[in-house]
């Protein structure tokens, strides 16, 4: 237990997306064993049921930060079949190709600009990516300029990274400029029971306007 907590602690630490792309390229093969198995990581499952109380189910979605793919599992149970993934990763994303549950494969970067037309997506979800040294707070930007009119956006977040880091105030922000609306926020709940009981997460979910 404590080799996969300092894994986890070594992915935190990456300095820059180079660093961090590699670590997970080194990662990849272990990623679901660790997590899923070891720290019973729940936020694919949460998020995903989270989505299917605002998101129809032939809805195309975007998985933005799908690592190995465990999102794209929960969502195919849901019933959801038309899903793309990204990933800065290449190794994490070969992950998640033997998993079967995606339509599309595209290695992109959270906040720098998405390689997608405007409005393209019913919705986008974001899992475990808005966390220690990953995506920034202006990557929903982007996730809102594909997202079309009238479709949500879904993601999990460290509560701490949401007050310290500048995400409380890219919400707002965006809220006030009339980009999106909250449709619901989840009560706080531990991502990682198992492995790092003292971290937080809620879920949001944000409708495009």
């Amino acid at each position: 237990m404590q080799e996969r907590h300092d894994r986890i602690q070594w992915i935190y630490s990456s300095t820059n997306n180079e660093e961090l792309r590699e670590r997970y390229d080194q990662w990849a093969a272990e990623y679901d064993e660790d997590l899923a198995e070891g720290f019973a990581w729940n936020a694919p499952r949460n998020t995903s049921a989270l989505l299917s109380k605002h998101v129809a189910s032939g809805a195309r979605i975007l998985d933005a930060g799908a690592g190995t793919g465990l999102v794209g599992v929960a969502l195919t149970h849901l019933g959801y079949t038309d899903l793309v993934a990204i990933d800065l990763s290449p190794g994490m994303l070969e992950e998640a190709r033997r998993k079967q549950v995606y339509r599309e494969f595209h290695q992109m970067v959270l906040g720098e600009p998405l390689d997608f037309e405007t409005a393209i997506f019913d919705a986008v979800i974001s899992v475990g990516v808005f966390t220690l040294g990953h995506a920034p707070a202006s990557a929903f930007d982007e996730l809102v300029r594909i997202t079309k009119p009238g479709g949500h956006i879904v993601f999990s977040l460290r509560t701490d990274v949401y007050e310290n880091d500048g995400f409380k105030e890219k919400y707002d922000g965006l809220e006030a400029a009339g980009k999106w609306k909250l449709t619901e926020m989840t009560d706080e709940f531990q991502p990682l029971p198992k492995g790092e009981p003292e971290v937080w997460h809620r879920n949001w979910a944000y409708r495009v306007s």
